[in-house]
């Protein structure tokens, strides 16, 4: 309860101790006049109760004075005979003993009924009390209910608020999840054209750069549509191939190899690869030959004396063993 209620409450309070205060002042004004009021009733009741008897005794006197009649006796009364008057003094003598008329009430009487009225206007005093702070109370319940109502309203508005966000943001997402989706597809496609025209390039790959390229040459799916590989490692792996290509190609290497020479025999030769389009391979006869590159595969064909020796003296050159030079050898270019 806030400080202005606390300041009604305790201003209705000092008003209802005033008035009860002025109450218990009238009644205190009130209880005299009454006390000496009820005092001369209360002395002259006992005189009256004393006269009754005296009344009572005179009614003998008057029976006794009565002279008696001359006349014959009367006759006994018959039955539905009205019985007769009797004199005026015998009347008034009757009349006497008839109950008195009540007391009023006396002094104790009276401030006991005042002192239960006093209790009562006591009780009605508190009950208001009560029902008052029981009211205010309760007003303040209800305004403290309202505040909580109108905060849950605000906190409902605001729900709201962020659920329509949320749709809009999900809505958002979904569309960017389906671009995605097409962007993936497409993306998809792309890789599996690469990887097709990878496989065709490894017809092309010397025996050297095939071996290396071996265990990224088998990571590729074999069916596209039903695969556990992730479309990006699918790209990692075709873009791995496509460096390690690039690479055999810019450079010239050697290495040593199992060819079969003119004379149709077996022999193992130094082959040295210029990129990818061409290769020259010696054997330790002298014996030489060409290679190139086809659809089906490598070719090989043997080379003549001249060349074998340009070919000799070009392998020397590369091994280091001859001052680089300017050697002539045979090429086709497609």
């Amino acid at each position: 309860m806030n400080s202005p209620r606390l300041v009604t409450v305790l201003a209705q309070r000092a008003r209802y101790g005033i008035m009860a205060m002025a109450s218990l002042a009238i009644v205190a004004f009130l209880v005299e006049p009454i006390a000496a009021f009820a005092q001369p009733l209360q002395d002259a009741a006992p005189e009256t109760k004393q006269t009754a008897p005296e009344t009572k005794q005179t009614a003998p006197k008057t029976k006794e004075t009565a002279p008696a009649p001359a006349t014959k006796p009367t006759p006994a009364a018959k039955s539905g005979d009205k019985k007769p008057k009797a004199s005026g003094t015998a009347a008034k003598s009757k009349a006497a003993p008839a109950a008195p008329p009540a007391a009023p009430a006396t002094l104790d009487e009276t401030r006991l009924t005042l002192n239960k009225w006093i209790e009562t206007q006591q009780i009605i005093s508190k009950e208001r009390n009560d029902w008052q702070q029981g009211k205010e109370i309760l007003q303040g319940r209800i305004e403290l209910v309202g505040k909580e109502v109108g905060v849950l309203k605000d906190r409902i508005t605001q729900s709201e608020l962020a659920v329509v966000e949320s749709n809009k943001k999900r809505d958002e997402l979904v569309a960017e999840n389906d671009q995605l989706k097409a962007v993936t597809a497409q993306l998809s496609d792309a890789v599996t054209t690469m990887e097709d025209q990878v496989r065709k390039l490894a017809k092309l790959m010397p025996e050297p750069v095939n071996a290396k390229l071996l265990p990224l040459m088998q990571r590729m799916p074999a069916d596209p549509t039903n695969t556990r590989v992730s479309t990006a490692e699918r790209f990692q792996n075709v873009l791995g191939i496509l460096n390690e290509l690039n690479k055999a190609n810019s450079e010239i290497s050697v290495s040593y190899e199992i060819r079969t020479l003119a004379d149709g025999s077996s022999s193992e030769v130094q082959v040295f690869y210029v990129g990818l389009a061409q290769a020259y391979y010696i054997s330790p006869r002298g014996l030489a030959g060409i290679g190139r590159p086809t659809e089906d595969g490598w070719k090989w064909e043997s080379a003549s004396a001249a060349t074998s020796s340009q070919i000799t003296q070009a392998l020397e050159i590369i091994q280091g063993k001859q001052t680089p030079s300017f050697v002539p050898l045979p090429i086709t270019i497609k």
